[in-house]
């Protein structure tokens, strides 16, 4: 893939983002729409996002590789939780629960898959949606845990209720039996979906409106979690998926997923959720910033193209 091809995606989200910072400095969006837009995002967009992507057909001859990927996600997501058990010892609960959130889950939804879908066409798409699985319950289920962990997150039922795992459900369902939803129907459901990138990243612009510029670029922590995040993550998914000699497609899908900056739901949840939201808001915009450079670089040492 061309670097210019990379660089225009991360330049399409700066540009989105960039209309969310507007919109916040002219008081467009005030804290209440805002905090609208989030819950309009994490209940309705996101949700449908999630079934629509999970409208795949896919033949006999590749139900083994659809199967290794799944373990092979699930391998990798629960290897990072462990490691993000370690990585931020010497910061408080608060901020290590979001360094944690932004180890553990990339930007796969929204830069991932397109990046995915121009290197390696269709079939790039069916392995990264197999592999947005395990990723999906868990962002939902662990991920929701690390932001709510202190109120009433210990009670899992309400956790598992969340509109995002029942979309999980539903997409899992509709995935393995092969069920098709009716045109219209599946076009409504894609069309409101697809608003959750553009939606996302307009918060997340709202976020870093409140962001002093000139202490972003001096925290340290933003520097390691960019190391952690865009480089030591993606190095380790190629070590783990090369040790029991994975597929070469199959790597370089995985290594495409995990390249890519923290997740914009780090800072979507931490709004939600009342909990760090400004060092949330900055970890995604620095990690999505430095990722212009981190991911050509990340490519050409792991040989992708």
């Amino acid at each position: 893939m061309e670097k210019s091809s990379i660089m225009n995606q991360v330049i399409i989200l700066f540009l989105i983002v960039g209309v969310g910072y507007y919109s916040r400095k002219r008081n467009i969006i005030n804290d209440e729409i805002n905090k609208g837009l989030t819950k309009l995002l994490l209940e309705v967009t996101m949700p449908l996002m999630i079934v629509a992507s999970f409208d795949y057909s896919f033949s006999k001859e590749l139900m083994k590789n659809i199967i290794y990927m799944l373990l092979y996600s699930s391998l990798i997501h629960g290897a990072l939780i462990l490691i993000s058990r370690i990585l931020y010892n010497k910061y408080s609960k608060e901020k290590k629960d979001i360094l944690r959130f932004a180890t553990v889950f990339s930007n796969c939804g929204f830069m991932g898959f397109p990046v995915v879908g121009s290197i390696f066409g269709k079939i790039g798409i069916l392995y990264a949606s197999i592999f947005n699985i395990p990723y999906n319950i868990l962002s939902w289920t662990f991920g929701i845990m690390l932001y709510t962990e202190n109120k009433d997150s210990k009670n899992l039922k309400k956790v598992l209720l969340n509109p995002g795992i029942i979309a999980v459900i539903i997409g899992i369902i509709l995935f393995i039996f092969s069920i098709k939803i009716p045109q219209t129907i599946y076009s409504t459901i894609k069309l409101v979906g697809d608003i959750t990138t553009p939606l996302s990243m307009i918060i997340v612009g709202v976020m870093i409106a409140e962001v002093d510029f000139k202490k972003i670029f001096k925290k340290s922590s933003l520097y390691y979690i960019a190391f952690v995040r865009l480089i030591l993550v993606p190095i380790l998914t190629f070590a783990i998926l090369k040790i029991i000699r994975v597929e070469e497609l199959l790597i370089d899908v995985a290594i495409v997923i995990e390249a890519m900056p923290a997740a914009a739901v780090t800072a979507i949840f931490a709004e939600a959720y009342s909990k760090e939201p400004e060092l949330a808001s900055e970890i995604v915009f620095f990690t999505t910033f430095l990722s212009v450079v981190s991911i050509p670089v990340i490519f050409k040492i792991l040989n992708i193209s």
